[in-house]
């Protein structure tokens, strides 16, 4: 096979991939509006970055420049490290809400002279 033969099926093969590309990013557009936490909008934004990454590979399969790879890499890199600063926030945060119900657990209820428990 010549490379005037599978030029063609590269080209339909990569519209294919972008056309993946874009429902996946609809798909997790959706789901970053309606989530319902922030660690499901967050795990959203965390998949937009790996869709853009995938976007700046395509882009360099079907442009031919290297320059493309570099991007989807720094683009990688500054998820990864937003990833892992978002999970120590939640796991900060989930040791200070810990801490302060084990607080409020040992707490004894004010009683009344009455045997109730007040307010």
């Amino acid at each position: 096979m010549t490379a005037e033969a599978t030029l063609p099926m590269f080209d339909t093969f990569n519209t294919i991939l972008i056309l993946f590309v874009i429902a996946a990013f609809a798909l997790t557009a959706v789901r970053l509006v309606k989530g319902p936490s922030y660690a499901d909008r967050f795990v959203s934004i965390d998949m937009l970055t790996g869709l853009g990454v995938a976007a700046c590979a395509l882009t360099a399969l079907a442009t031919g420049r290297s320059e493309f790879l570099d991007v989807a890499f720094a683009l990688a890199l500054i998820a990864f490290v937003a990833t892992a600063a978002f999970a120590a926030f939640l796991e900060r945060k989930v040791a200070v809400t810990n801490r302060r119900l084990a607080q409020d657990s040992t707490r004894r209820p004010r009683m009344t002279p009455k045997g109730e428990v007040a307010q």
